[in-house]
C-alpha cells in the first residue's frame, strides 16, 4: 500500500470548499428537527450519489447510508443531520434556514451540530474516489436522524436491526479542532409524589405533594456537589429541567408532583447507581417518591417506533487504543502538528456505538462545541476542508497501523 500524499490530499480538500459550502448550505436551508428530517435525508443521498458513492440506501428508521469501497475492514463515518429548533427568532441576526455565509464562515441551524461533518465526509468520499485512496476497506457514512431527540438510538437500530458492526466509527460532532475520545454519559430520570387534595382554605386536610417534592428539590441540590469526579471526564452532574402538577383548582392542596432531573455520568457511574442515589435521598424515602427513568418512543420520519430507555451510557477510549491512535497519526499526517486530544462536555452517538456495544469511536468534526443548540448557530469553511482531507486518509493510517 502505498504512502498518501498528504500535500494532495489537502489541496484537493481545498478545491472542493465552494462544493462543501453550497452543500451545507443547501442543507441549513431544508428544516430537519427529529422526526422530520426526511427532506434533508434525500438531499444528502442525492449528493452522495452525484459524486460517484459505490452504494447508497436509506434504511428503514430513515437514515441514509452511503458506501465506498468493499474491502474487508469495515470503518464508518456519522453525521447526525438532525437539528433542534430555533428557539426565540429574536436571538438571532440572520435568518437561521437562509443562513449567511461570508469569506471565512457559515451560518444557519445546524452549521455546527451537525450537517457541517455530513458536507465534509461526502466530499472526503469524493477525494477518496479522485486520488484512489481505496484500499482492503469499506467506508461507510451515515446521515443519523433522531439524536438531538435520543442519543445513541439511530446506531441502536443499525446494529441491532440491520446487523452492521463497524472496526471502529468516527464521528463528526463538533470537536474545536481536537481529536476526541469520551464524553460523560447521562440519564433522563422522572421523580414522581402523591399527595391528598383538600380545600385551599383548611389544607391541614391534605397532603401537598407539592411541599413533599420541595424537600425532595432541597435534597437532591445537596446531592449535586457530592457526585463523583473524574481527571479526563470531570464531574457527575444533575440539575432539575421540569417540574409538574396536579391541582383541583387554585384553591385547593395539591394532589401531585413530578419532576424531570438530567443527570450527567461521569467514569464509574451508571443507572443504578444514579437511580439508588435519588431513591436513598431521606425526603425521598419519607415522600415515598417513585423514581424512574424515561421511555422514548417518537416515531421516526418514517413512522418507525424504536423504543429505548433514556439511558445513555459514558464511554471513553484509550488513548492507546490504536484507533485513537490512528486519528493522531493522521491529523499530525496532514497538519504537520500534534492535535490536542480531549472529549465532548456534551453527549453524542458515541453512547451507543461505544457505550452499549463496545466499537471504537473516536471524534473529529467541523465546528465548535459552543454554537451547539445557540442562537446565530455557524462553523467555519477551513474546518470543513480539514476535516474532509482528515475522513479521506484515516482509513488507511488505521490500516498501516494495523498492520
Amino acid at each position: 500500500m502505498t504512502q498518501p500524499d498528504f500535500e494532495k490530499i489537502n489541496a484537493l480538500a481545498k478545491k472542493y470548499e465552494p462544493e462543501m459550502t453550497r452543500f451545507l448550505r443547501d442543507m441549513i436551508r431544508i428544516p430537519s428537527e427529529s422526526c422530520q428530517e426526511e427532506g434533508v435525508i434525500l438531499r444528502i443521498k442525492e449528493e452522495m450519489e452525484k459524486v460517484g458513492f459505490d452504494r447508497v440506501q436509506i434504511d428503514p428508521m430513515g437514515n441514509v447510508l452511503g458506501y465506498i469501497g468493499s474491502g474487508s475492514h469495515l470503518i464508518a463515518l456519522d453525521a447526525h443531520i438532525d437539528t433542534v429548533g430555533v428557539g426565540n427568532p429574536d436571538t438571532w441576526d440572520f435568518d437561521p434556514y437562509e443562513g449567511f455565509e461570508d469569506e471565512t464562515c457559515i451560518g444557519g441551524r445546524g452549521a455546527s451540530d451537525q450537517e457541517g461533518g455530513m458536507a465534509s465526509m461526502v466530499y472526503a468520499g469524493k477525494i477518496i474516489k479522485d486520488l484512489g485512496l481505496d484500499g482492503d476497506y469499506t467506508l461507510l457514512m451515515v446521515g443519523s436522524v433522531q439524536e438531538e431527540d435520543c442519543d445513541g438510538l439511530p446506531w441502536q437500530y443499525i446494529i441491532k436491526e440491520s446487523g452492521i458492526r463497524p472496526e471502529f466509527v468516527v464521528s463528526t460532532e463538533p470537536t474545536d479542532g481536537g481529536i476526541y475520545r469520551g464524553q460523560r454519559g447521562r440519564m433522563e430520570i422522572r421523580v414522581d409524589v402523591k399527595g391528598i387534595s383538600a380545600h385551599g382554605s383548611a389544607p391541614e386536610r391534605g397532603v401537598n405533594a407539592i411541599f413533599r417534592m420541595g424537600h425532595i428539590l432541597n435534597d437532591l441540590e445537596a446531592l449535586h456537589p457530592r457526585l463523583k469526579d473524574d481527571d479526563f471526564l470531570g464531574k457527575g452532574s444533575l440539575t432539575v429541567s421540569e417540574i409538574f402538577y396536579t391541582s383541583p383548582s387554585r384553591c385547593a392542596v395539591a394532589d401531585s408532583c413530578a419532576i424531570s432531573i438530567d443527570r450527567r455520568l461521569t467514569w464509574g457511574e451508571d443507572k443504578d447507581l444514579a437511580l439508588s442515589q435519588i431513591r436513598e435521598l431521606p425526603a425521598a424515602k419519607a415522600a415515598e417518591a417513585e423514581v424512574s427513568m424515561y421511555t422514548y418512543e417518537r416515531p421516526s420520519y418514517k413512522g418507525l417506533v424504536y423504543p429505548s430507555d433514556c439511558y445513555f451510557p459514558t464511554w471513553v477510549l484509550p488513548e492507546d487504543h490504536v484507533v485513537c491512535r490512528s486519528a493522531v497519526a493522521t491529523y499530525q499526517a496532514l497538519f504537520g502538528e500534534a492535535p490536542r486530544v480531549d472529549k465532548w462536555t456534551f453527549s453524542t452517538n458515541g453512547v451507543a456505538i461505544m457505550g452499549m456495544f463496545g466499537i471504537p469511536c473516536v471524534g473529529f468534526g467541523p465546528g465548535k462545541e459552543k454554537e451547539a443548540h445557540a442562537p446565530n448557530e455557524k462553523t467555519w469553511k477551513a474546518d470543513l476542508v480539514r476535516c474532509a482531507a482528515f475522513y479521506a486518509v484515516m482509513p488507511r493510517i488505521y490500516l498501516e497501523k494495523q498492520a
